[in-house]
C-alpha cells in the first residue's frame, strides 16, 4: 500500500525550512510521497493569510518542482471553508482507499494533539509524523498510550526560518535570497507580495 505524508500549512510563503522538513519526514517514515496542502481557511489562525490561496498554491507548486516525491494538493482549496484535518483525512481516505496517510506536524505540536478537532476519530484513521528539532519539546508521554503507537519522529536540523520573518524582510525591503526557492522569490517579486506586510506572528 502506498505511503503518503501530508504537509499542511498556510505557506504564506513556503520556504526552505518547509522543504527540508518534508524531506526529513519522507526519509524517516519511508514515505513514497509527500503532498503539500495549503490551507484555505486555517482553523487556528486569528487572521486571514496575506497572500491568496491561489497565490499560495502557485508558490508551493514552484517550490516543489523538480522533486519527484513531492506534489501539491488543492484538496482543501477545492473543499472550501475551514480546513479541519479530520475532514480532509476522511475525504482523502474515501477517494484514495489504497493509500495509508500520515500527517506531518511540528514536534512541539505533539502535546497539543488532544485539542485537535475530533482527535479521537482522527487517531483511528491516520498516523502522525512529528518533526523533532534540537531543543524542541516532545512530550509524547503526556498522550494516551494507544496514541503513542501512531506517532513517529523525524529528526531535522534547526532552521530559524519562518514565513513571518520572510514577510518582515520583504516589508523592510531586505533580501530573502537563500530563504525561499529561487522560483518562489521571483514569483513574490513579480506580484509584489508582502511589500506592505505589517509585523505579525504566524
Amino acid at each position: 500500500m502506498k505511503q503518503i505524508g501530508i504537509m499542511g500549512g498556510t505557506f504564506d510563503p513556503i520556504h526552505l525550512g518547509h522543504l527540508v522538513a518534508a524531506e526529513c519526514a519522507l526519509e524517516a517514515a519511508r514515505l513514497d510521497e509527500v503532498w503539500f496542502m495549503p490551507a484555505s481557511v486555517p482553523p487556528h489562525k486569528s487572521r486571514q493569510p496575506f497572500a491568496s490561496i491561489e497565490q499560495r498554491l502557485e508558490m508551493t507548486k514552484l517550490a516543489v518542482q523538480g522533486n519527484p516525491c513531492f506534489r501539491v494538493s488543492d484538496w482543501e482549496y477545492a473543499s472550501g471553508g475551514v480546513s479541519y484535518t479530520v475532514d480532509t483525512a476522511t475525504g482523502l481516505r474515501e477517494t484514495h482507499p489504497d493509500v495509508e496517510w500520515s500527517w506531518i506536524i511540528g514536534g512541539d505540536m505533539v502535546a497539543y494533539l488532544p485539542q485537535w478537532h475530533r482527535i479521537d476519530e482522527l487517531m483511528t484513521s491516520i498516523t502522525f509524523i512529528g518533526l523533532r528539532r534540537p531543543g524542541t519539546p516532545w512530550h509524547l508521554d503526556m498522550l494516551p498510550v494507544a496514541w503513542r503507537e501512531r506517532i513517529s519522529a523525524a529528526y531535522m536540523p534547526q532552521m530559524d526560518i519562518s514565513s513571518t520573518m520572510i514577510r518582515q524582510r520583504l516589508a523592510e525591503g531586505r533580501s530573502i535570497r537563500y530563504l525561499v526557492p529561487d522560483a518562489v522569490e521571483q514569483y513574490i517579486a513579480r506580484w509584489g507580495l508582502y511589500e506592505s506586510s505589517t509585523r505579525r506572528n504566524d
